[in-house]
């Protein structure tokens, strides 16, 4: 198909579409002749993405150019996946001397979960830290029961996941999903705290 198709197909403008080609977001069409391209089915999938990236998720040009680039390279798919993570969570990137916590480390050990180093490991230290330093007790029991609760979640997750299809689809299962769900998870608990409140203070009575 030709851009003025791939523009129809996709509800995207021809200007967009230029734009995204400048700026590496889409790999360029098969050239045809000097002033015409052809392009494929990937460059539907690669514009769906790109849009859900900007308009779900909220990143901006140079944080997909930096997924895509990544995918089209060829990287591993768990690299790839710690990329988006990284991305979407907004991660710093892994330290090489980055603070180690005790309950960072129990919490490992309870859920048996692999001692390697990760942006998502060096954000757990890092957070737990912060809550050390402003005196706020981490019992281990809460530690297990919350980290019970997001193993639980986060194989969820994973299950919703495709790895073995189209990148494109892989980043965008992935990225949608981190960024839906830890909103989902924000919203859910927003909602226990509220009713819990409202049980215990209010006598169970409508909010």
């Amino acid at each position: 198909m030709q851009l003025k198709e791939l523009s129809q197909v996709t509800g995207t403008s021809p200007a967009s579409i230029k734009f995204y080609l400048r700026e590496r977001l889409l790999p360029p069409g098969e050239t045809v002749h000097a002033t015409r391209a052809r392009y494929t089915d990937n460059h539907i999938k690669r514009l769906q993405l790109i849009h859900a990236l900007r308009q779900i998720v909220g990143l901006d040009v140079g944080q997909i150019r930096s997924i895509v680039q990544l995918a089209d390279d060829g990287a591993p798919r768990l690299a790839l996946l710690a990329h988006v993570q990284r991305v979407v969570l907004n991660l710093e990137p892994a330290g090489g001397t980055g603070v180690r916590t005790a309950a960072a480390d129990a919490v490992v050990r309870m859920r048996n979960w692999p001692e390697a180093r990760s942006d998502a490991r060096d954000a757990l230290d890092r957070h737990i830290a912060v809550m050390e330093g402003l005196g706020i007790n981490l019992p281990l029991e809460l530690l297990d029961q919350y980290s019970l609760a997001v193993d639980q979640i986060a194989g969820l997750d994973l299950e919703l996941t495709t790895f073995e299809c189209d990148v494109n689809d892989v980043i965008l299962t992935a990225a949608v999903g981190m960024h839906m769900h830890s909103q989902l998870m924000l919203k859910l608990l927003a909602l226990a705290q509220a009713s819990h409140a409202i049980q215990r203070l209010d006598g169970g009575g409508s909010p």
